[in-house]
């Protein structure tokens, strides 16, 4: 998993403690790597501060042989990665609520681009599960 240190924060607070039925283990056990302009105590275990530069850190670790590298939350952090080309795959999911104002996925400043839809389901509650893949630059059309 990567994360940034305020998402973090907050799944350490929950996870090392949590039951093993909520699926604790399966945090617990992975390797955390942590994005933070600071230099935070990462007590929780498997926890790996990215040194310096967090895109550069990032680009190494995708060039390392092992499992893929998941980002939960952590919307600063995506803001980075978006930034810095180093997305390989979305995976949204849409829940049927309107909350109004909150943080954006996609802020101001986002780098506008094409996204394929490479797969996506729907769950019982609702809930659009879509995968997607970067697709470049927008086309852009015409209404003639």
């Amino acid at each position: 998993m990567v994360l940034g240190r305020k998402t973090y924060d907050i799944m350490s607070a929950f996870w090392p403690t949590a039951p093993e039925d909520t699926g604790a283990k399966v945090f617990n056990d992975a390797t955390k790597y942590v994005a933070s302009r600071s230099r935070p105590t990462l007590e929780w275990n498997n926890s790996v501060l990215i040194q310096g530069d967090a895109a550069e850190g990032l680009a190494a670790l995708k060039e390392e042989d092992g499992p893929e590298l998941q980002v939960h939350g952590s919307a600063n952090l995506i803001q980075t990665l978006l930034r810095n080309n180093l997305v390989d795959e979305y995976r949204l999911w849409v829940f049927p609520v309107v909350v109004g104002s909150g943080k954006r996925l996609f802020a101001d400043g986002t780098i506008p681009s094409g996204l394929k839809l490479v797969d996506s389901k729907v769950s019982s509650t609702g809930v659009v599960m879509g995968r997607y893949e970067p697709a470049g630059e927008i086309p852009l059309g015409s209404f003639e």
